[in-house]
C-alpha cells in the first residue's frame, strides 16, 4: 500500500512539472467578422456559409466559460446536439492532461510534447490544396484503390495535386503525385504495398470466433448535401430525413466508400483491437524489450501479456480522445470541409458577395471543383453521410488521435520490425482476397502497416468521407502518439518486471520506455 502511494505521488509530481505550452489558433475567428472561417455547425445559421452572429456569441460565451449550463443556453438551429465539448476539460490520472499537450516551440519541453500548430488559414494556399484534394476524393469514393493506376479521374486528381506547391501529401522521387499515392500518408510504411493496411483485411479470430473482416458498407453512387435546402438543414442541425442505403453484399475493404462506412460507426479503437488480434494470428513476436521475450519458465499475462495488451488499447483511446477534444473545442474551432465547400459555392454562384476573397483563387479555378459541379449541378462538396460531419470542430481529428495512441501501444508490445508474412490485397469488387505480389511485398513490416492503418482510419473518416482535412490527421496522429508515450512512461513504474522497451515513432525516431 505504501509503495503504491509513493508511486502515485511520484507520478503526479512528475506530471505537475510538465509545463503548459502556448496554444495558438490560426486567427480566422478574429479576421472574419462573419465567422465564416470558424466552426459553427448546429448553431443557428442566417444563410449558406453564414452563422447568426448572436447565436455565435452565445456559443463563444459557453466556450469561454466552460460551464455546462452555458452550453445548454447556446442558440441552436435545430435539435442536433453538440458532441461532447466538455470532454476536453476532463483530467487524466495517467499521463499528461490535454492542456499540457499542444504547441511546443521550445526544445526545453519534454519529449512527449508535440506540436499541434495552427490550422491552415482560410485564405491560404494550403487550405486550397486540402479542399481540392477533398473534392477529388469525393469523386473517387467508389473507385477501387487497386484501380487508381488506370482510372482517368484518379489521373486527373494526381495531375492537379502535383501542380500545387502547397499540397503536403506524398510525392514520388520526381516530385509527382501519382494515382497510387493519392490519399496516403507520409509516415514510414504509408506508401509501401497496397493502399489498405494488412490489419484492415487479413482474417483473424477473437478467441474461437472467426473474423473474416468482410463488412456491410453503404451503397455506391449515393452522396449527400449537394443541394442548398439539404445543406442548410444540416448546418442548422435539422435531420433531412434522407436515409443511408446499404450494400447487402458483405465485402472486404477495397474503396473509399467502404472506409467511410466503417469509420462512420466504429468503436474508436476497433481497428487497433482487431490489429492486435491479427498480430496474434500472423505470429508476430513481442517487442524484444519485453521482459518475457526470452523467459523460459514464465510468461506475461496481466502484465506484458494478452490481457495487458488488449486493455491498454482501450485505455489509451480514452486519454487520446479527451486530449484531442481539448484542442478541437478550446483552441482551434476549425470549420468542417463542408463549410469550405459552401464558401466556394457561394462565391462561384455569386450568391455570397460578402464571402468574396475568403479563399484562394486556386480552389475557385480548380478542375476538381468543376468536375464536381459537372456531376452534381452545384459546387457543394458532396458528403458520404446524410448528416455530413459530426457536430464538433474539425481540427485535429479524434480518429487520428486515437489511431496515433493505439498504434504506439501496439508498437510497445510487439516487434515493429517483423515482416508481415503472406500479404494480401482485396479484389476490385471486394469479394475476395488474393496474394499481394508487388515488388515491395517483403518490405511490409508491423510498424509500417500500423502507420498505414492509422492513416487509413483517419483518412477514411476524413478525406474520403469529406469531413476532415489532411492536416487534421497529420497533427492528430502525432498528438495521440504523445498521449500514449506519456501514459506508458507513467505506467512503467507500476510494472514489477524491470524492462527497457524501444519503439519507433511515426517520424522514425526512437522512444524509450523504461523503469530501470
Amino acid at each position: 500500500m505504501r509503495q503504491a502511494f509513493a508511486l502515485r505521488v511520484a507520478a503526479a509530481t512528475k506530471e505537475a512539472q510538465v509545463p503548459v505550452p502556448p496554444h495558438t489558433a490560426n486567427g480566422d475567428e478574429q479576421l472574419y467578422p462573419d465567422k465564416s472561417g470558424t466552426y459553427s455547425k448546429g448553431i443557428l445559421q442566417d444563410g449558406i456559409g453564414l452563422v447568426n452572429l448572436a447565436a455565435f456569441r452565445s456559443f463563444r460565451r459557453a466556450i469561454n466559460s466552460g460551464k455546462f449550463e452555458d452550453f445548454e443556453n447556446v442558440i441552436t438551429g435545430g435539435p442536433r446536439t453538440m458532441n461532447g465539448p466538455l470532454g476536453g476539460r476532463a483530467f487524466n490520472l495517467e499521463g499528461s492532461d490535454g492542456v499540457q499537450l499542444g504547441n511546443a516551440p521550445s526544445p526545453a519541453y519534454q519529449i512527449n510534447q508535440v506540436v499541434v500548430p495552427p490550422a491552415p488559414t482560410l485564405a491560404s494556399e494550403e487550405y486550397a490544396a486540402e479542399l481540392i484534394e477533398l473534392y477529388w476524393a469525393s469523386l473517387l469514393r467508389d473507385v477501387a484503390f487497386t484501380d487508381y493506376s488506370s482510372d482517368p479521374t484518379a489521373a486527373h486528381a494526381a495531375n492537379e495535386l502535383t501542380s500545387l506547391p502547397a499540397y503536403t501529401g506524398p510525392r514520388d522521387s520526381f516530385g509527382r503525385v501519382t494515382p497510387d499515392l493519392l490519399f496516403r500518408g507520409t509516415y514510414p510504411g504509408d506508401t509501401v504495398g497496397p493502399y489498405l493496411s494488412q490489419f484492415y483485411i487479413q482474417p483473424t479470430y477473437m478467441g474461437v470466433q472467426p473474423m473474416s473482416q468482410q463488412l456491410v458498407t453503404y451503397a455506391q453512387d449515393l452522396d449527400y448535401m449537394t443541394y442548398p435546402t439539404t445543406f442548410q438543414q444540416v448546418q442548422n442541425g435539422i435531420d433531412t430525413g434522407v436515409p443511408l442505403q446499404f450494400d447487402p453484399q458483405p465485402r472486404y475493404l477495397h474503396d473509399g466508400r467502404g472506409l467511410c462506412s466503417f469509420t462512420h460507426v466504429d468503436v474508436l479503437f476497433q481497428s487497433f483491437f482487431t490489429a492486435y488480434l491479427v498480430l496474434g494470428s500472423m505470429g508476430a513476436p513481442i517487442n524484444p524489450g519485453n521482459p518475457y521475450a526470452f523467459a523460459t519458465k514464465q510468461n506475461g499475462f496481466g502484465t506484458f501479456g494478452g490481457p495487458d495488451f488488449a486493455a491498454s488499447i482501450a485505455a489509451v483511446a480514452r486519454l487520446a480522445l479527451n486530449s484531442v477534444w481539448y484542442q478541437k473545442w478550446w483552441i482551434h474551432l476549425r470549420h468542417r470541409p463542408e463549410s469550405g465547400g459552401a464558401i466556394v459555392r457561394q462565391i462561384l454562384t455569386g450568391a455570397g458577395n460578402t464571402l468574396d476573397g475568403h479563399v484562394a483563387d486556386t480552389v475557385l479555378n480548380s478542375n476538381a471543383v468543376q468536375a464536381s459541379f459537372n456531376k452534381w449541378g452545384d459546387y457543394f462538396l458532396a458528403q458520404a453521410f446524410p448528416e455530413g460531419s459530426p457536430t464538433h470542430p474539425a481540427y485535429p481529428t479524434g480518429h487520428g488521435a486515437v489511431a496515433g495512441a493505439c498504434i504506439t501501444v501496439l508498437k510497445f508490445f510487439f516487434d515493429g520490425n517483423f515482416v508481415v508474412p503472406n500479404p494480401m490485397v482485396s479484389t476490385p469488387d471486394g469479394l475476395n482476397l488474393v496474394p499481394y505480389t508487388g515488388g515491395d511485398a517483403g518490405q511490409m513490416t508491423v510498424n509500417g502497416e500500423l502507420n498505414k492503418l492509422a492513416n487509413n482510419v483517419s483518412f477514411g473518416h476524413g478525406i474520403l468521407a469529406g469531413i476532415h482535412w489532411r492536416s487534421d490527421t497529420t497533427s492528430s496522429i502525432q498528438l495521440g502518439e504523445a498521449v500514449a508515450i506519456s501514459m506508458l512512461q507513467d505506467r512503467a513504474a507500476t510494472y514489477p518486471e524491470k524492462f527497457t522497451i524501444n519503439l519507433t515513432k511515426i517520424d522514425g525516431s526512437i522512444a524509450t520506455i523504461s523503469n530501470r
